[in-house]
């Protein structure tokens, strides 16, 4: 993977010359301490009511970028930031490009072209005008400690060089009552960085990543703090040039995971992926007598009431900090071992 954007100057041009959607760096203008969240949603209307107060509650600037939905994502948004009581905390932007899916499609298209995700990622963070910025999905949802811990957070980040990786735990949404919720792998993926030339977006082979410098603290949320919602009568793969594109590298296994997932339990067939059968999933009813939504009832009561640890510590995903603390041990370990004792 090559860094080919934010190398030199203040702004970027796209190689279509569509100049109102070049790159102004956000670097390179005044910035103010804080955390800003950008999304980048497409269709995500039922997700909003969800997964915006949190983040309003918890960010100084949310920048919510609409990639053509077509079921008035951002009206529902608008609507949900009122009612939060936090709307001027709600940046809104539109983005009309068609933007290559993840896969063969995405490596086929160059880094500079407003198709790009790189370019997509690079131009939706631009709109950042806080020291520190966390990327964040339409469709994840931070639980109440989730929310504590990012406003903490999003005070604590700022000038630092930190990165901060976020545990996503899938629940499968069957129905306003039914959901899936998927114990059975650990992953946390790195979210927040850095506002500045040092953590810029790159191309990757299957997607777009951003890259930070060696020796950069590693800060993580615990697990149980956010969910990302699967809709089981939704096309939740929409984003992937085909199935293929996930179907054999090292890379992907955890999309190959939520896939097969997805679709059995979409087609009943759950039980062979159940906590029993050893699969990690937990089917979840909201109880008679309740009318809560099968969402809030796993992030208010089902999740703060599981036992710790909610996955196999077997199952976990280490980051670069955990790696390294290893080596650390490890060498350590070596050491002791090789030196002489008082006694010898």
């Amino acid at each position: 993977m090559t860094a080919v954007l934010g190398a030199v100057g203040d702004s970027a041009a796209n190689r279509e010359g569509e100049t109102d959607y070049d790159i102004v760096w956000p670097w390179s203008r005044p910035q103010v301490p804080g955390t800003g969240i950008v999304l980048r949603v497409k269709d995500e209307a039922r997700s909003m009511p969800w997964v915006l107060p949190p983040l309003l509650r918890a960010g100084q600037q949310v920048v919510l970028v609409d990639n053509g939905s077509t079921d008035g994502t951002a009206q529902v948004a608008r609507d949900v930031a009122e009612r939060s009581g936090h709307a001027d905390r709600l940046t809104i932007t539109e983005y009309p490009f068609r933007v290559s899916r993840c896969g063969p499609e995405h490596l086929g298209t160059p880094a500079d072209s407003v198709h790009s995700l790189v370019w997509f990622y690079s131009w939706s963070f631009a709109h950042v005008s806080t020291t520190y910025s966390v990327k964040w999905d339409g469709d994840m949802v931070l639980t109440q400690e989730g929310e504590e811990l990012l406003r903490e957070l999003a005070w604590r980040l700022p000038g630092r060089e930190a990165v901060l990786y976020v545990p996503r735990h899938s629940l499968y949404v069957e129905s306003d009552r039914v959901a899936y919720l998927d114990l059975g792998l650990f992953n946390a993926e790195p979210f927040g960085y850095p506002m500045s030339p040092s953590y810029p977006h790159v191309k990757a082979f299957e997607w777009e990543l951003r890259i930070h410098p060696e020796g950069v603290d590693h800060v993580k949320l615990p697990e149980g703090t956010c969910l990302e919602l699967k809709y089981l009568d939704s096309d939740e793969f929409a984003h992937w040039t085909d199935a293929d594109a996930f179907a054999t590298s090292a890379r992907t296994q955890r999309k190959r995971r939520e896939y097969q997932l997805f679709t059995d339990l979409a087609e009943g067939r759950w039980e062979a992926h159940g906590v029993a059968a050893g699969g990690g999933i937990h089917r979840i009813e909201v109880p008679t007598g309740s009318d809560a939504h099968v969402v809030d009832h796993v992030t208010e009561v089902w999740l703060p009431r599981a036992e710790r640890p909610l996955v196999d510590p077997a199952l976990r995903r280490l980051t670069a900090q955990d790696r390294a603390k290893q080596r650390r041990g490890a060498t350590a370990s070596a050491a002791s071992v090789s030196s002489p004792g008082a006694g010898a």
